[in-house]
């Protein structure tokens, strides 16, 4: 005995959540079939043509083509896409919504990367404001920095040219990337005032950058030092983690080397000091950076061995935990001659292998790890920050060996002078070292390396004099606002967390002249700075009326304000020539953008985690103590689907703009239009490597047709409907039009939760599975026969239009915010609406409570239950073949069904329109004398009442026997007496048609 478990729950007077995975068997025999004519339409020729109700409607199921791109620019001029961002700023509205733009860099054409993130931000905005909200949207170009500055002068360089020369080119290469970049955004169906966005190279934002500024260094948070950073020889300039791209296919010459023991630490010398010479085996990938070594350091808290090479009789001494691996690297057996704890070795002094008569300490530090090397960690403090750490702690010198552009200066002697660190200076070293025998061994050594993220060249680490902010002093207040901000996905928490433990500075400063000057001066004699709240405020005033170009434009007399220049001569100082990092730039966007407010979102690829997102939070937490966002969300790289990443120097880059009009050959690169654009973007797992290519448009361009048949069905089913005059009240509407609308209100319900969680691909399942489960296959199938052969103006037909009007309309909606063109498309032909309305000044889907029945789920599902019996006992064969009689033990599913049918027999019924049968009996017990050709399948359905206080599970039985009628010749359903007379009920329709 099969049983159905239609698990629901009701209420009295309230309808609850209904069990709505229908078992796939509800559909057997069912095609989606919306878009082909009904076999009672394709055969009506002849005397009953006429009265058939055929779906009519101008609506095309497809557009290909210039007449694709036509339409969509049309559709954006008709239904005012450029004023729609107006408009919804100045309707009131109880609630504003906030989407911070991350301003994308303005140094070349758009691409997809650009359409990923402008969409996906669209389709969010767009709901937010059907749903009712005031969206706060303002896009914004990141303007300055090195690449554009480098691809405005191109081969010219700066050579001989002045800094404004050089930020004249900047600007205008800029502002042509810019008009590019907009004209496409407005082209996908951006909806924003394009009027009005932001730059960073603007005056007034300037002038809100350097408020922040000035802030922050009246809080100490921002500060002048000499000390170690990243710095990109290609670039002649310093670089902040977020500027850094890892390499991890690196090769770097790495070597093991000794540094002979001069002094033995007290405990090493009672020990082991009799036999003879001992030297600290240290490893390390920079070579080059031997030299500028201060001191070699120790684990305290590990423990260390003095081992003799069986092959040499050498002394070495590493860490214990290092010697298995060690023997096995140098081919040879390493015995221990002595043990000691970390602590014990403190007192050592060392002997530089290539500097004769320096001597360097060994020096405890916790950055000492054991994964690999030695244990013990030769230190440059001028060229690693955690060597700076230990030179700050013990004060070492911090000499910088290396110039800007990557070469040893004189301070590394005559034989290193003018070498590249990164080439033959790091050759000679290891030369050097061998020549002296220190070095004990070389190999290539495969890690992750950081690289300029704009030259994709390896940079450096050497010290200079820059401007640093303290995140180390803002780290726990950021940690702190960072728990109460929503992170999706959750999982990047951690990321977010790691970035701030990892940079305990920020250095803000660079040697470049296309962006926002540091606001300083400096003595000329003595070097030291001028920079105070009167002389950045003064500074700031200016930005603001004339722009930044007036650092190099006026006089240092107009720059100074009058209070300082009473205390100083002018004629002692000089403008600096730093401008402030791009990263600090957009990461006060929060303050020439959102004002006093918070925005509710900050979407943003995933590089973005040590970047806008760190950059935002860091100047917000030191200026307003709190976080510029309350949500952050982010997105995955783009890749083609060969697996590749996307990127210009693989040559695969796809182009937005040829994928929406096409390319030279339209069978190779056709024009999907703005949609489907929209659409990928919609259905890509952005949490995961988003990837585009043919083979995934096509797909989205499949299915977009398929929702296009969807729509033309229900639009050809409405034409001379009128929902304002001719709807009908769900009350007096057949029960499975009910309940489709209950099925509607749920589906609306989902639709809101993903969108409301940033969920457009689960929003496009829930749209596919509701039009293919529910609709197509179900309902659809249904109502064919009452839709095309009932009168025009009938109850049933007319509760049918109203159900599928409001289908229309839900779905229609649903879809707007992913394809905006063809919702508009859909409403224009749609009926209801007034000369001039457009689908997205008019909200949200619009569902009600009360096409939640109670009861209502309970008799349609257990009716679908009972149909599924009588499905399976008839395989590949016509349901409208067959006469059902249908036996349900006396009880509450046997009251639910009758109300689907008043008479015991009927062809006419609600229930017998469910099971899609020729009549329908309904009874507590099978006939005896059923025929022996007689199908018989049964079941049972559970029905779960008040929450499980009342639960009936009733049994049922299915005779299906092949009908005797003749099939009507006008609805060609079996229900004639004769096959060339139509069925009584509808010669009666026929009569009145005519």
């Amino acid at each position: 005995m099969g049983v159905a478990r239609w698990g629901t729950s009701v209420r009295r007077g309230a309808l609850l959540h209904p069990a709505l995975s229908f078992n796939t068997s509800r559909c057997q025999n069912v095609s989606s079939t919306e878009g082909t004519v009904h076999p009672a339409a394709a055969q009506g020729a002849g005397p009953y043509r006429d009265s058939v109700l055929l779906p009519r409607t101008e609506f095309p199921m497809k557009l290909t083509g210039q007449n694709l791109i036509d339409r969509e620019v049309q559709i954006q001029q008709e239904c005012g896409f450029a004023e729609l961002y107006s408009w919804q700023r100045e309707r009131k509205a109880k609630k504003e919504y906030c989407l911070h733009d991350g301003p994308p860099y303005a140094n070349g054409d758009p691409h997809v990367g650009h359409a990923l993130n402008k969409i996906l931000k669209d389709i969010q905005n767009r709901f937010e404001m059907l749903r009712g909200k005031q969206v706060h949207y303002v896009p914004g170009w990141d303007c300055h920095g090195l690449p554009i500055e480098l691809k405005a002068l191109g081969e010219l360089g700066t050579s001989g040219l002045s800094p404004l020369q050089i930020r004249q080119k900047a600007r205008e290469f800029a502002e042509g990337a810019i008009a590019r970049q907009r004209a496409a955004f407005q082209r996908w169906g951006v909806m924003a005032d394009w009027d009005k966005c932001y730059y960073t190279f603007d005056g007034t934002y300037e002038a809100a950058q350097l408020k922040v500024f000035q802030d922050m260094h009246s809080k100490g948070l921002i500060y002048q030092d000499y000390k170690p950073v990243f710095w990109s020889p290609s670039s002649r300039t310093a670089l902040a983690e977020a500027e850094l791209e890892y390499n991890p296919q690196h090769v770097s010459k790495a070597i093991y080397a000794t540094f002979a023991l001069a002094t033995l630490p007290p405990k090493m010398a009672e020990a082991v000091g009799e036999l003879g010479s001992i030297s600290v085996l240290v490893w390390t990938t920079q070579p080059w950076t031997i030299p500028a070594n201060q001191a070699v350091c120790f684990m305290p808290n590990a423990q260390y061995s003095v081992v003799k090479r069986r092959d040499s009789s050498q002394l070495l001494l590493v860490a214990t935990e290092r010697v298995s691996s060690l023997a096995t690297l140098l081919s040879t057996e390493l015995e221990s001659v002595g043990t000691f704890t970390g602590t014990e070795l403190e007192g050592g002094v060392c002997q530089h292998p290539t500097i004769p008569k320096k001597e360097v300490p060994l020096l405890p530090a916790n950055f000492v790890t054991m994964g690999k090397g030695t244990g013990l960690v030769h230190t440059a403090p001028a060229h690693g920050m955690e060597d700076y750490s230990v030179a700050s702690h013990f004060k070492l010198s911090v000499e910088c060996i290396v110039d800007e552009e990557g070469r040893f200066t004189e301070l590394a002697g005559p034989e290193l002078q003018s070498l590249s660190v990164m080439g033959e200076g790091n050759d000679t070293v290891i030369s050097m070292l061998k020549a002296v025998g220190s070095l004990v061994k070389e190999e290539e050594c495969v890690h992750s390396y950081p690289y300029d993220w704009r030259s994709k060249e390896p940079v450096v680490i050497r010290p200079s004099k820059q401007w640093f902010i303290d995140i180390a002093s803002l780290k726990d207040k950021a940690k702190e606002v960072l728990a109460k901000v929503r992170v999706i996905p959750e999982s990047a928490r951690g990321s977010l967390l790691a970035h701030l433990d990892r940079r305990p500075y920020w250095c803000i400063s660079r040697q470049r002249s296309w962006g926002v000057p540091i606001p300083v001066f400096y003595h000329k004699e003595t070097g030291e700075p001028l920079i105070n709240k009167h002389t950045v405020s003064h500074v700031t005033q200016l930005f603001s009326e004339k722009g930044s170009d007036c650092w190099w434009e006026l006089p240092l007399e107009s720059l100074l304000p009058p209070e300082v220049l009473k205390k100083v001569k002018v004629t002692d100082y000089e403008r600096g020539d730093d401008v402030l990092d791009i990263w600090f730039d957009s990461g006060t966007s929060w303050a020439a953008v959102l004002g006093d407010s918070r925005a509710d979102v900050y979407v943003e690829g995933k590089d973005q985690i040590g970047g806008w997102f760190q950059s935002s939070l860091l100047t917000s937490v030191a200026v307003q103590k709190r976080a510029p966002y309350k949500s952050v969300k982010y997105f995955l790289y783009l890749g083609v689907e060969k697996g590749e990443k996307m990127s210009k120097s693989l040559g695969n880059i796809v182009d937005p703009d040829t994928v929406i009009h096409g390319g030279e050959d339209p069978s190779v690169s056709p024009a999907y239009g703005v949609d489907v654009l929209r659409w990928w973007v919609a259905e890509s797992n952005v949490f995961s490597e988003v990837q585009i290519g043919p083979n995934v448009l096509n797909s989205a361009r499949d299915s977009i047709n398929k929702l296009r048949n969807t729509l033309k069905f229900l639009l050809g089913n409405l034409q001379g409907f009128d929902p304002r005059t001719q709807a009908v009240d769900p009350k007096e509407m057949h029960y499975i039009d009910q309940y489709l609308l209950h099925l509607l209100r749920n589906y609306s319900m989902k639709m809101t939760d993903a969108y409301n969680d940033f969920g457009a691909g689960r929003a496009i399942r829930l749209l596919q599975a509701f039009i293919t489960r529910d609709l197509s296959k179900f309902y659809f199938s249904i109502i064919k026969d009452r839709l095309y052969c009932d009168p025009e103006d009938s109850l049933g037909r007319r509760s049918c239009q109203t159900v599928l009007e409001e289908i229309l309309d839900g779905v229609t909606r649903s879809i707007a915010p992913i394809l905006p063109h063809l919702a508009e498309e859909v409403y224009l032909h749609a009926p209801g609406h007034n000369e001039g309305e457009t689908l997205f000044r008019s909200g949200w889907i619009k569902s009600s409570p009360v096409w939640r029945r109670p009861g209502l789920e309970e008799a349609v599902e257990g009716a679908c239950a009972i149909r599924d019996s009588f499905l399976s006992s008839i395989p590949g064969r016509n349901a409208a073949e067959y006469e059902l009689t249908i036996e349900i033990e006396p009880g509450l599913l046997f009251e639910l069904i009758e109300s689907l049918q008043d008479e015991p027999t009927s062809s006419s019924s609600q229930l017998t329109e469910l099971m899609m049968s020729s009549q329908t009996t309904l009874t507590s017990a099978l006939p005896r004398d059923l025929p022996a050709d007689a199908l018989i399948s049964n079941g049972s359905f559970l029905i779960n009442l008040e929450g499980g206080v009342i639960r009936e599970d009733s049994a049922y039985q299915v005779a299906a026997v092949p009908t005797s009628m003749a099939r009507c010749p006008r609805c060609r359903r079996y229900t004639s007496s004769s096959p060339d007379c139509p069925c009584p009920r509808r010669s009666l329709k026929y009569s009145e048609a005519k």
